[in-house]
Parts: C-alpha cells; sequence; structure tokens
C-alpha cells in the first residue's frame, strides 16, 4: 500500500473507524500485485507478454485463495448467541472451522463435533408411507425432522458425557466430585475417551449453511473461528496478502500463465513451478514465527513431573 503519515495510521485522518490502518503495512493490495506484474513481468521482451489485465486479475485471486486455505492461517473471530433454534449460521465468507467454544463464566470451552447425526431432512408421507407431493411435482417437505425436534426439545440422548447422556438427570451419590449411579457403577469402564466430553456437540450441516448444537447450548454464547478465501465478499479494493508472500503470488501468475498456454517449452513451464514451489515453503517458514523463547517455553515443558 501506499505510505500514509502517522496521524492517518493512528487515526484514520480524524474519520471513523479510527482503527481502519492499524497493520495495514504488513499487507500488499490486490491492485498494487496487479499493477506491478503487469509492469515488471508482461513485455515483448519478458517472457510473459500478450497478456490482458483480467487475466492477471484471475490468477492473482486464485493465489490469494489457495493461500488463506493453508498458508497465511489468519482466522476470522466471531461471537454470536445461539438461540431457540440451537444452530449457528455460517458467516457469508467461511470457507472451514478452526475452533467452536462455547464461551461461558469468562471462560472458553472447546466443543466437539459430533459424530453422530443431530439433523435431517424429511419428507411428509401418508398412512402408507408413500411420499406426498405437491401439485407442481415437487415432495412436500416439514419444518423439522423427527431428529431435529428431538434436539430441539433436549429429548435426542447422545453417547457424549454431557446433557444428553443417559445418565442425565438420573438419581445418584456425588463422592469427592465425581458422580455415580446405581445402574452405571463400572460400566463406564472402557469408556471410549473420543466421546468422554461433557460439553454441548456440534454437527455442521455445510450444504444448509448452519452449525447444529446439542441442546446444551440453548441461551449460550458461542465462539467460531473459521478461515475465508481472502475474496471479501467479493470486494476487490478490500483484497489484500501478506508481503511475505507476494513474491510467491507473482511466481504463480507467472506459472498459471504459461501453464495454459501452447507452445511454450516444456523446461520454462517446470522452471516457473520451481519457483512458486520455492518460495511458497520460504514464505511459509518466515511466517512461523518460530522465535526462542518459544521453543525455550516447549523445552522447559518437558522438564515436568507426570505423576
Amino acid at each position: 500500500m501506499a505510505y500514509i503519515t502517522d496521524y492517518k495510521y493512528y487515526e484514520n485522518n480524524g474519520t471513523k473507524p479510527t482503527d481502519a490502518n492499524w497493520g495495514s503495512y504488513q499487507y500488499v493490495s490486490l491492485a498494487d500485485i496487479v499493477n506491478n506484474f503487469m509492469l515488471m513481468y508482461v513485455g515483448n521482451d519478458k517472457l510473459v507478454n500478450d497478456l490482458n489485465r483480467y487475466q492477471v486479475l484471475f490468477h492473482a485471486k486464485r493465489a490469494i485463495q489457495e493461500l488463506n486455505y493453508d498458508a497465511l492461517k489468519e482466522i476470522k473471530i466471531l461471537e454470536l448467541d445461539i438461540g431457540n433454534d440451537i444452530r449457528f449460521i455460517l458467516p457469508q465468507d467461511y470457507v472451514n472451522y478452526v475452533r467452536i467454544s462455547l464461551f461461558k463464566d469468562n471462560t472458553l470451552f472447546p466443543l466437539t463435533e459430533n459424530i453422530q447425526t443431530n439433523w435431517s431432512g424429511a419428507y411428509l408421507q401418508d398412512n402408507n408411507n408413500k411420499i406426498l407431493f405437491d401439485q407442481e411435482g415437487n415432495v412436500l417437505k416439514p419444518e423439522n425432522s423427527g431428529i431435529d425436534l428431538a434436539r430441539l426439545d433436549g429429548k435426542l440422548k447422545s453417547l457424549y458425557l454431557n446433557e444428553d447422556s443417559p445418565y442425565n438427570n438420573c438419581e445418584g451419590w456425588c463422592i469427592d466430585g465425581n458422580w455415580y449411579f446405581e445402574y452405571g457403577v463400572g460400566q463406564r469402564y472402557g469408556l471410549n475417551t473420543e466421546t468422554a466430553n461433557s460439553n454441548p456437540t456440534f454437527s455442521i450441516n455445510k450444504r444448509g449453511g448452519v452449525i447444529n448444537f446439542s441442546s446444551g447450548m440453548k441461551g449460550e454464547k458461542c465462539i467460531l473461528e473459521y478461515v475465508s478465501d481472502g475474496m471479501e465478499s467479493g470486494a476487490d479494493g478490500n483484497v489484500n496478502v501478506n508481503k511475505l508472500f507476494e513474491e510467491y503470488v507473482y511466481a504463480y501468475i507467472k506459472y498459471a500463465i504459461l501453464n495454459s498456454r501452447l507452445g511454450i517449452q516444456e523446461y520454462i513451464v517446470r522452471r516457473a513451478q520451481k519457483d512458486k514451489s520455492s518460495l511458497l515453503r520460504n514464505a511459509k517458514i518466515r511466517l512461523s514465527n518460530i522465535h526462542p523463547s518459544r521453543l525455550l517455553m516447549n523445552l522447559r515443558g518437558q522438564a515436568k513431573w507426570i505423576k
């Protein structure tokens, strides 16, 4: 981005939001990447010639998308209250989740993904179990399926040790903070640790664009940490990339263009591919932030006594 004054950086020239430029020097905009590539890599005396700007823009976006999936690790965080429908509508720019947590008593409790199905679609059927259709031949569907109603009513049982466990609301004894049940004594021996989680659980309906929770999340706060594709909902003016990956983006564009053209010698394409791969590795190493203080913390942790 262009250089700005300190006043504009810290106060945005007195206009809101005042934090609009904080940390902006770390990034280079999509427009600058396209302009720089057209200026320095395209020409009659260059390897890439006779190129339109929209082609560079397309490949630059693809490079940024690939980076956001697994290399940049720039996580977005969103907090929402969970209502009576016990679900969380996925953000518009959601691609994949990193962590989903319950925020309660000023503490974050990481939630576990439910390996069981807790939601389903359904078709309306008559008394003979035949599917019903409307006048246009479309299948009639209820508002909620049977499993959805059970989850919303808190009646859906779960193999997890949470509020939906078969042991919930059963009489028992609490000894030294541990609960024991008359019919459950000794029956948890060999418990599957994968499901030994007392917190609520979730299941993501990607097609429906929602996260469905177990009944314990009703009325609670949910924190979603997720990654996007970096396209900022189609606003090209807001798309940028960390400067550590700038050279990689140029190499990606060059390789993608050469690889899609006829008559380019194979060794030239391979060289461009190697340049792209090596620049990606270098950028990942730079962004890994392996500081001596963090290594020292890990080494100190190895000296902990295991009781």
